[in-house]
């Protein structure tokens, strides 16, 4: 099994982990070498496979792992990737050729994977799927239009990462808030005062004045997007769907960051900051708010309690922004597990077998809480993941299934009690109603894979320098402007308008 560590983690704990998992070698596909066998004495397959890696280095060899391979009559080769270095690890994996057989990844519409779909990288699931008849669990279990997102010029090239819409929230320390007496913040103007009396007030006691108003990481949070509009469909005066980073509601909302950056409410080194890096700060009691996934917050609290603050308790905000409610949906479809043509068409069968029982309630249950009295106990009627459940039962140990759809999969806390699930819950029960989903997640054309990557970097830069303030507003909008007009944008603008209506027929 291939591993990449960020170059944060490196030391003796990832020297441990290569240790343990140097048993996982696997023998030729369809089998393994010293396998198990199953309970019906069939062979398990063996399946090379490309992953995000969104927690420690996973032993394979632990009662978690062994269990899944055992349930699902699988050897499974991960190569690990840390989420952070995912996109780029992807497009030179893509570009290389030298796929695995499967490759799981978040983002069904990344330019380059979308290429290499239609260069034939991936085998075409449509005529193995059929009418999915065969496939109950695949059929029953999914998000609604779930094999929808992951279609390419009509024909389905992955089965997806089930996830729930409702998903990532702006976080803030609600035990701040009262310790400093703020109500909580309901609009952005509001948010951003508390966010400023919250910095100059020394949270962490250390003396200093270092308290990160909000970790701003790589692309701003979609739920303040929402906020800003910037996920609300615009057409240009041609009836081209515009690119939403390219939008008039999109630079209102970099000019916000910008203020917020000026008056040092974010990390000066934001720009070059890596999620691991951001989620350190966050869980030790150094930044008031983060936009993440709802399902940390239990697991945060604990480490920010152990950090020296016992009270320590996040609220996901609902805030009003200037363009509406500042929250975003995912489609729960979190991207998907890509077949490469070089499997031999038997074995996609298999694969897709395999898949199918990942989708199944009894190992989603599994999933999300493992093995009684080891991974989990029952209290008050509710799994709670024990000591070793947390360790081993988490967002990377769910990267190898379908899974089945949960509506609160991705907010409820496995290591929390009913109590705490409960609340968290209510605190998030109307966001699948009022959120939004951004429309360039869910179509793509030709035109516009050809032409945004030419200048996604340079956007990206051009972004950095407005909020840091190293040119002034007027350049990054005359600069959205030139793009806009250019024709081949225009043309990719009126494709995308096409595929969005299609979708939505």
């Amino acid at each position: 099994m291939r591993i990449r560590f960020p170059s944060f983690q490196a030391g003796v704990s990832g020297l441990l982990a290569i240790s343990l998992l140097a048993g996982c070698s696997s023998g030729p596909s369809g089998g393994a070498e010293g396998g198990a066998e199953s309970e019906d004495g069939s062979k398990p397959l063996t399946i090379k496979m490309f992953a995000g890696l969104y927690n420690e280095v996973p032993d394979m060899n632990n009662a978690y792992w062994t269990e899944w391979e055992r349930r699902t009559n699988v050897k499974l080769d991960i190569e690990w990737v840390p989420s952070g270095d995912l996109n780029n690890k992807l497009d030179l994996l893509l570009a290389s050729g030298d796929l695995p057989e499967v490759v799981a990844y978040q983002d069904n519409n990344r330019p380059t994977l979308v290429s290499a779909i239609k260069n034939g990288a991936f085998w075409d699931l449509t005529p193995f799927l059929g009418d999915l008849s065969e496939f109950p669990n695949l059929k029953n279990n999914l998000a609604k239009d779930a094999l929808k997102y992951l279609t390419v010029d009509g024909k389905i090239y992955a089965v997806p990462r089930s996830r729930s819409r409702v998903d990532g929230g702006i976080k803030i320390r609600k035990d701040w808030l009262d310790r400093l007496n703020i109500p909580v913040p309901t609009t952005f103007d509001e948010y951003e005062a508390a966010l400023k009396k919250i910095v100059e007030s020394d949270m962490d006691g250390n003396g200093k004045n270092d308290t990160v108003g909000l970790l701003y990481v790589n692309d701003p949070v979609a739920s303040f997007q929402a906020g800003f509009g910037v996920l609300d469909p615009t057409y240009n005066e041609e009836g081209g769907l515009v690119s939403p980073r390219l939008t008039k509601q999109y630079i209102d909302m970099v000019a916000w960051f910008r203020k917020l950056y000026a008056q040092g409410l974010m990390s000066k080194e934001y720009a070059v900051m890596k999620e691991s890096q951001a989620e350190e700060l966050f869980k030790t009691n150094r930044a008031a708010s983060y936009g993440r996934p709802i399902w940390w917050d239990h697991e945060w609290e604990t480490a920010m309690k152990k950090s020296g603050q016992p009270d320590a308790k996040i609220l996901n905000l609902h805030l009003k922004g200037p363009g509406g409610d500042a929250i975003a949906l995912e489609t729960g479809v979190a991207g998907g597990f890509y077949i490469s043509k070089k499997v031999p068409e038997a074995k996609v069968r298999q694969i897709l077998d395999y898949f199918e029982r990942t989708a199944s309630q009894e190992i989603t249950d599994f999933a999300y809480y493992g093995l009684p009295d080891i991974h989990h106990t029952v209290v008050d009627g509710q799994k709670v993941l024990t000591e070793q459940g947390v360790k081993e039962v988490n967002t990377t140990s769910k990267g190898a299934g379908v899974l089945a759809y949960a509506k609160w999969g991705k907010v409820i806390s496995a290591s929390g009690n009913k109590a705490y699930n409960d609340a968290k819950i209510k605190e998030v029960e109307n966001f699948d109603e009022l959120g939004k989903i951004d429309p360039y997640r869910i179509i793509s054309s030709d035109s516009w894979i050809s032409t945004w990557p030419k200048h996604e970097p340079e956007f990206k830069s051009m972004v950095t320098k407005a909020i840091v303030g190293q040119i002034a507003m007027e350049e990054l909008e005359a600069y959205v402007d030139k793009l806009n007009q250019l024709p081949e944008m225009r043309k990719a603008y009126l494709d995308m308008a096409a595929a969005y209506k299609q979708f939505e027929e």
